[in-house]
């Protein structure tokens, strides 16, 4: 006996569509990220689409902004390479400095020149290297016994001894300084630091020179503090948080997840490392208990704490959103193209301001004009485009916009 069996009729194909439909580009954008990490680089140049869409609109038709050159192609026949000599003066080497200490050496002619006077000197430089030098420096201390005038007593007479950076270390100051900087600077690791000293006979067991390092950092601590407050000390501060992997002083040979809150003075180019076991709010909200001012960043919830502070104001970067819209193409092309193009327009903007080396009263002017239209068409696009079911809201695009959407205020704050 054969038997059907029946499908349910209350089943939504749409809906379950649509469900496999988020799920899947979900999927496959988790798998782009692991990529991207993995093999990809970190770019993110958006060139813009190679054809014109429908809905795209010249926002500067007078302007030269919005102008864009078209070059003309044609074909020429092949011909014949010819080889020309082209005859350029080559401007010479830079010179070396002054500075440098020179060694002269002069060498003599091997024939007899007694009684002869040069007419000129020719002059040939190298630049030459000479290793670094370990050496030791011996102090010595010459002890006295001076009697009292009663002859009864004496007192010992000696220098005080020198001042070290590390006491019962015999690192001096400037093997310090040498192993920090050819380690946080140069990158050299402590291992083949070490291997370099023993090519000159000088033997430091590793979990030694690992505690002068860890001793020096606290030395320069007065330093760091006053850094904080110098990059803490202005109006304008972006802040963004990175993963970074530590070694786990209770597990040998493993790590565990840090992170590194960056606080970034753009007006002074200033950069300040903070570096925390969690991603917490409690982090930035100790470090920043006295900022006033505006304060940048990617929309982080433990940012919007600070929505309620006195005296700060919070807005959000464009180049964060972009992303998501740049992570977007492969899923819904033609929107997520036509929307970057728009936020293109606006990186023109500033950097038409950029060229022409505006004050700030004419940046404002600037972007008033030109900005402010193409936000208001970006935003009725990204609206329209949720409201009549264009894009999935879960999908990667329809997450770009709710992500864009929710910031808004805080994007175009700038302007």
């Amino acid at each position: 006996m054969l038997y059907i069996e029946t499908i349910p009729q209350n089943i939504n194909y749409k809906e379950l569509y649509e469900q496999s439909l988020v799920q899947i580009q979900s999927l496959q954008l988790q798998l782009a990220e692991l990529k991207k990490m993995i093999f990809g680089s970190k770019g993110e140049k958006f060139v813009g689409s190679k054809v014109a869409l429908a809905d795209q609109v010249d926002l500067f038709p007078n302007d030269k902004l919005g102008q864009i050159d078209v070059v003309k192609t044609t074909l020429v026949k092949q011909h014949e390479k010819q080889n020309k000599t082209l005859n350029v003066n080559h401007p010479g080497r830079n010179p070396l400095p002054e500075t440098l200490r020179r060694e002269v050496i002069s060498l003599l002619p091997d024939e007899d020149v007694s009684g002869l006077k040069p007419v000129r000197v020719e002059v040939s430089e190298q630049l030459e290297y000479q290793p670094g030098e370990l050496f030791v420096k011996r102090y010595e201390r010459p002890e006295y016994i001076k009697p009292s005038q009663d002859g009864l007593n004496a007192k010992r007479i000696i220098a005080p001894a020198p001042v070290k950076p590390l006491e019962k270390a015999i690192a001096g100051a400037s093997l310090l300084t040498h192993l920090l900087v050819s380690k946080y600077c140069d990158h050299l690791p402590l291992y083949r630091q070490l291997e370099i000293f023993k090519r000159n006979d000088v033997t430091i067991n590793h979990t030694t020179v690992s505690g002068w390092v860890k001793q020096s950092c606290e030395l320069l601590q007065p330093l760091f503090d006053l850094h904080c407050r110098q990059v803490l000390n202005t109006d304008y501060l972006c802040v963004d948080e990175t993963t970074i992997k530590v070694l786990d002083k209770n597990k040998k040979e493993t790590t565990h997840q840090g992170y590194y809150w960056v606080y970034y003075d753009t007006q002074r180019k200033l950069a300040l490392f903070d570096y925390q076991p969690g991603r917490g709010a409690l982090y930035p909200k100790a470090m920043l208990h006295k900022f006033k001012g505006y304060l940048q960043s990617d929309g982080y919830d433990a940012y919007e704490t600070f929505d309620k502070v006195e005296g700060v104001t919070t807005l959000c970067c464009w180049a964060h959103s972009r992303r998501k819209f740049f992570e977007a193409q492969k899923y819904d092309e033609a929107n997520a193209v036509l929307v970057l193009e728009q936020i293109q327009q606006l990186y023109k903007v500033e950097d038409f301001c950029r060229t022409e080396h505006f004050i700030p009263e004419q940046i404002k002017n600037h972007r008033q004009q030109h900005s402010i239209p193409i936000l208001n068409k970006l935003k009725t696009a990204l609206e329209t485009m949720l409201t009549e079911g264009k894009v999935l809201p879960k999908s990667p695009f329809g997450k770009a916009i709710a992500y864009t959407l929710k910031r808004w205020e805080k994007l175009t704050l700038y302007m």
